[in-house]
């Protein structure tokens, strides 16, 4: 339009017609040049990074010369210094040396001399502009606040008998039981009675006793039953001043700094990056030598700023970014790494292997999981699976966000049919039993709330395929596991109320024994669910959070384990224990494959009340019970049903739990307000 009135215009010289064009033909393709190298400058040009396939990047330390070797593409100049100390507070280094340019991206230096347990750091120019001085992204032991990476001889961050230690025994993923818990809350408080408290080594402690002789710590977990101890993120992590003696401040540790190094608050010496090794491997030491496995919180989907070491070595190439240049957020911590450039997967794949091969761990768990592309996790999950058949993944089957990972690739619990031996959490379970998540006064199953027992249902089979199911009465309207174990059932954990403060702030009326009552059945449903139980530490004594459901900067007296509770509510730990015990004793709570569930589960139409479930579980002849009855009512009145013919024999009773036989029971039976009766022949 504008072209054709100017070409129209009688009284305009032929000439300055011309030069109008010309003038708008610049503007329009200077517009278009500008747009486009702007996008590939921020987006498009990452794609035509150098991929470096070799498995020696970072520090190869021999006594004869340590090998450093960083991926940094783009840069015109790389610097290697050496200092004495890890405290970026000594500001002069030994020496300082080019690094030389070698293939795909990569700088390389060998100094021909045993440098071992000096510090180091890499400065990169790139742009004429030299980029923050530290560690690399691969760095395997740091210095105090992980400023400085270390060279150390790993072979002697081993404990005694390291070579020795082995992973407990596991048949099947659905015989797993998950206990979530953080390193300083399980000891940190003055009735732990424990030495070493917020420290690794506070869980390698035997004997240690709370208020009125409970144990606690380590004997505490073996005393309950679990099988997986879930760690919260233990990798360095940057709120945690790690030179203040008496920490000030308190972190979950979902800001990561240096990933393959263990966080050194939880060191008794963090000035020295081998204490903080051999610690955490004692730690998993002890708990293997106890019956206990060990799964480690991974955060590889942001970093804890963006000052991390992705971006002192290719700039923005590890985050994904907006089509305007600015960086993403669909982790809501102003920040998302792009898992599905090469680089970044390589680095999250070499990262897992080396902590089960150097740590020992038996598995992880993956945060914000759904921010990782489905190709990234299935090559990590094959990855993991070649080293160790029985090492389990799951993760947050969600993001906190808008991404710009396109939606079919990303790694949410409604693509987990996708995912190669990886599960997810179910919030099914969790929002049907004690209301949604988003609704702080939402009621669930057990407060009463009707039009929950389809969801229930859905989630007693495992999320997985069953012909009685009917879905679109589900929250689920589909289901999204193929199998049992790719399932994690659970009804709170540590970034939400715990169960007991989210049923009393929901049911501000209800006494202390109605709570306990909403409690047992919650977690009866969970351990008698198909899938994978998952346990918040200090749920099995009724913790308490004061209120405070997003605690990852709260104070201890927040977040710590107060062991009187134990004493207080034994009865509680008592049943939780029961629980863990049955569970363990009977394969037909945990049948490994939907096969087995769709034979051998079958719900029963015995009470026309969307708060009453009934279902039996029949002929698995693995387990001792021939016939096993469960009968869950979350109303807040007593139901009557007619037992299927035979005597039965009652085990769990609401209150206590029996393996044995509580008692005899057959025809007409009544089954309390909140309660769970599980019955067997």
């Amino acid at each position: 339009m504008k072209r054709t009135s100017l070409l129209a215009r009688p009284n305009e010289s032929t000439q300055a017609v011309k030069r109008h064009l010309k003038f708008i033909f610049f503007v329009f393709f200077s517009v278009v040049h500008f747009t486009s190298s702007y996008c590939q400058v921020t987006v498009e040009s990452y794609d035509d990074f150098p991929v470096y396939t070799g498995p020696d990047l970072g520090v190869q330390y021999k006594p004869s010369s340590t090998i450093f070797k960083i991926w940094a593409p783009h840069a015109s100049e790389v610097v290697l210094r050496l200092y004495k100390t890890g405290d970026s507070k000594d500001s002069i280094a030994l020496s300082a040396v080019s690094m030389i340019r070698s293939d795909a991206g990569t700088w390389s230096l060998s100094v021909n001399r045993d440098i071992k347990n000096s510090f180091y750091t890499f400065q990169v120019k790139q742009d004429n502009k030299w980029l923050t001085e530290g560690p690399d992204m691969y760095a395997l032991a740091v210095g105090v606040n992980g400023k400085r990476g270390m060279v150390v001889d790993m072979r002697e961050t081993d404990p005694a008998n390291w070579s020795k230690d082995k992973h407990p025994l596991q048949k099947n993923y659905t015989d797993i039981i998950l206990y979530e818990t953080h390193i300083r809350d399980l000891s940190i408080s003055k009735n732990s009675g424990i030495d070493h408290k917020g420290k690794f080594l506070g869980f390698t402690e035997r004997g240690t006793k709370g208020p009125g002789g409970v144990s606690t710590g380590l004997d505490h977990l073996k005393e309950l039953g679990v099988t997986h101890i879930h760690i919260l993120p233990s990798f360095d992590f940057r709120s945690v001043d790690e030179s203040t003696p008496e920490l000030k401040r308190y972190n979950w540790g979902y800001d990561p700094v240096n990933y393959n190094t263990p966080e050194g608050s939880y060191a008794t010496d963090p000035y020295d990056g081998r204490t903080r090794i051999k610690e955490l491997k004692e730690l998993v030491q002890a708990l293997h030598a106890n019956g206990m496995r060990v799964i480690l919180d991974v955060v590889y989907n942001h970093t804890g700023g963006l000052e991390a070491p992705f971006n002192r070595f290719a700039p923005g190439y590890f985050y994904r970014h907006n089509t305007n240049g600015t960086y993403s957020n669909g982790t809501g911590t102003g920040n998302e790494t792009a898992s599905e450039r090469p680089m970044m997967r390589k680095f999250m794949i070499e990262s897992v292997l080396y902590w089960m091969k150097e740590y020992h761990v038996d598995g992880f768990r993956f945060d914000l999981m759904g921010n990782h592309d489905i190709e990234t996790m299935n090559q990590l999950s094959e990855a993991v699976h070649a080293l160790d058949p029985t090492a389990f993944i799951y993760g947050e089957g969600w993001t906190a966000g808008r991404t710009p990972l396109p939606a079919n690739e990303q790694s949410v619990k409604g693509s987990v049919y996708k995912l190669n031996k990886i599960a997810a959490f179910s919030d099914d379970i969790r929002d049907g039993l004690r209301g949604l998540v988003s609704n702080a006064k939402a009621k669930g199953f057990v407060s009463g709330a009707t039009g929950q027992a389809e969801t229930i249902k859905f989630a007693i089979v495992g999320a997985t395929q069953h012909p009685q199911i009917k879905y679109d009465k589900s929250r689920s309207k589909q289901p999204w596991a193929k199998e049992p174990y790719q399932t994690i059932n659970y009804v709170s954990c540590h970034d939400d109320a715990t169960l007991f403060d989210r049923l009393t702030e929901t049911n501000p009326g209800a006494s202390i024994d109605e709570i306990i009552k909403m409690d047992k059945l919650a977690q009866t449903v969970v351990f008698t669910s198909q899938g994978v139980p998952f346990l918040h530490s200090g749920a099995e004594m009724l913790r308490t959070k004061y209120g405070v459901h997003n605690s990852y900067r709260s104070a201890d007296s927040i977040n710590e384990i107060d062991w009187n509770r134990k004493v207080q509510y034994a009865d509680v730990f008592n049943y939780y224990k029961g629980l863990v015990s049955l569970r363990k004793n009977h394969p037909a709570f945990r049948l490994p494959n939907t096969e087995m569930i769709q034979q051998h589960l079958k719900f029963i139409d015995a009470v026309e009340d969307s708060s009453f479930i009934a279902y039996q579980l029949n002929d698995v002849k693995s387990d001792k019970w021939e016939n096993i009855l469960v009968l869950l009512n979350g109303g807040k009145n007593e139901k009557q049903m007619e037992l299927p013919p035979g005597t039965w024999m009652l085990a769990v009773d609401g209150r206590s739990i029996n393996d044995k036989g509580i008692r005899k029971v057959s025809g007409n039976i009544t089954i309390p307000a909140t309660a769970a009766y599980v019955l067997f022949k």
